[in-house]
């Protein structure tokens, strides 16, 4: 699919949070939201961030600045010690191995100290954290096989006009921050949209059809976040009484608000979907290898945008753009960008009902919080897995051939480490953070699993305990893996067992 802001697969630069070595450790419809520089922003306080960068050969890190400097020292294998062999003095192969040494000591020091601090007041509510471990309890049902959904039932599940809600994250700290400048100077931190999706024939002579998108939009709230739900970037403190009344989105008239994007969709090969309109979207091959410094310059940026469904009407699509440069080694998390949308009408009708809908902008809500997902989940999950074969290329427009299986199991989530809450006032190592707890029971995490697989997913939990899933799997040849779309159901007993 391709934008008016940008191609997925061109270059573009800015400033975020940098994870190096995507193949061993931590860590598109695209959108205007992601293309604008992080730096453009008149909040953006930070200069220079950490990343880590891996040596593949040898499996380990080294810790740099955002401007390739090191920083300290990391063993990204702990518990692994080598012990140093006795030398031969009189061998010509210790020059030899000292000037290799040299060579490769760039990439085998230890973690440092990078850390950022926070300036807010004491809170008690959890931004960012570690990863959370969840295991398996129960297998209820083993992997089947699952008929790979239509594409004209899956493009009539998108079809009609949402009306949502949107508002963008900064990869380091998970605050709101701001999406546009008003006409007053002022930052504005939410956004209305109105999204017209239609399904038409192919100009290409495909027999499927293509899926348009027209998305207009209108920003508001120059407050930030909530205070009481935790705060956020720019806030004005107010009293109780004396907090933004925000309009709502019926107030507003997208005949004459701006177009935020215009995109089309058609069966790619990194697209996959299912049969109630939720899907997975992103590259199917990340391109990795041998650093060639003439090509410094060239830095892919890649969107991967997952959409989630709820009750066929409900939706939430969350995009995050990934640059990756210096051969993908270096892999920089620029922005998130997180909308709920709700539909309100079939595409060939015109919205004229005066019903009100129950959108919110998401500085209003409160932040999900680690202990509504940890304990025990009935979890159902549909993945698909791609085919490669050694003849088989994909071309643009032409989908992958994917394997689709069911499971169905019971599982834990603990708790994770490393909570890094709101307004601690203390130094939080950056490098610790893996999970963003963002309002309205939304969570998106770009994470290393120990294999070395580099997962980008999203969750959307709400109270009455379901939790849906969508995540996303690349190798360490930088290859599409493995995409899973997950319901979970949370146990409930009136009298809970010790845990």
């Amino acid at each position: 699919m391709q934008s008016l802001c940008t191609d997925a697969c061109k270059a573009f630069s800015s400033s975020g949070f940098l994870l190096k070595g995507f193949q061993q450790q931590h860590q598109l419809f695209a959108d205007n939201l992601d293309c604008r520089p992080v730096s453009s922003s008149p909040s953006h306080r930070h200069a220079s961030y950490p990343c880590i960068s891996c040596n593949f050969e040898n499996k380990s890190c080294r810790l740099v600045d955002g401007r390739g400097r090191p920083m300290g020292n990391f063993d990204g294998w702990r518990g692994k010690v080598a012990a140093k062999g006795k030398d031969n003095v009189w061998s010509i192969d210790n020059e030899m191995a000292k000037t290799d040494k040299d060579k490769g000591r760039t990439r085998r020091r230890k973690r440092g100290g990078k850390r950022v601090k926070n300036v807010y007041k004491k809170g008690d509510g959890v931004l960012v954290s570690g990863s959370m471990l969840m295991e398996v309890e129960t297998i209820l049902q083993t992997q089947e096989p699952v008929i790979r959904p239509a594409w004209h039932t899956f493009a009539s599940s998108v079809s009609g006009i949402w009306k949502g809600v949107g508002a963008v994250y900064s990869p380091i700290t998970a605050e709101m921050e701001p999406i546009e400048i008003g006409s007053k100077n002022e930052n504005l931190f939410d956004c209305y949209t109105l999204s017209h999706i239609k399904a038409l024939p192919s100009t290409s002579g495909d027999l499927n059809s293509q899926i348009h998108r027209k998305v207009n939009w209108v920003t508001l709230n120059p407050y930030g976040e909530k205070q009481n739900n935790k705060g956020g970037l720019g806030y004005k403190k107010q009293d109780a009484s004396d907090s933004p009344n925000l309009p709502k989105i019926e107030s507003f008239d997208f005949g004459r608000s701006d177009v935020m994007e215009e995109d089309v969709m058609g069966m790619e090969p990194g697209l996959i979907f299912f049969e109630d309109g939720s899907y997975s979207r992103g590259p199917v091959d990340i391109p990795v290898g041998e650093y060639n410094e003439s090509n410094y310059y060239l830095s892919p940026t890649f969107k991967f945008e997952q959409c989630l469904v709820k009750g066929c009407h409900k939706r939430l699509r969350v995009v995050h753009t990934i640059e990756f440069s210096n051969g993908g080694s270096d892999i920089q998390i620029m922005r998130i960008a997180v909308y709920e949308e709700e539909w309100v009408s079939p595409a060939d009708i015109p919205d004229t009902s005066e019903l009100e809908l129950d959108l919110k902008p998401f500085s209003q809500r409160k932040r999900v919080q680690p202990s509504d997902l940890s304990g025990s989940w009935k979890v159902f999950e549909v993945s698909a897995t791609p085919i490669y074969g050694e003849d088989m290329t994909l071309e643009e427009g032409k989908s992958a051939p994917y394997v689709y299986l069911c499971t169905e199991n019971l599982k834990k989530r603990s708790l994770p480490e490393n909570l890094i809450y709101f307004g601690e006032e203390e130094m939080v190592d950056m490098q610790d953070v893996t999970v963003m707890w963002l309002p309205g029971g939304v969570t998106a995490y770009v994470d290393v699993k120990k294999e070395g697989i580099l997962c980008v997913g999203v969750g959307w939990y709400s109270d009455e305990g379901m939790n849906l899933v969508m995540e996303r799997d690349y190798g360490l040849d930088g290859k599409l893996k493995e995409v899973r779309s997950k319901s979970e159901m949370k146990r409930r007993w009136t009298n809970p067992p010790p845990m």
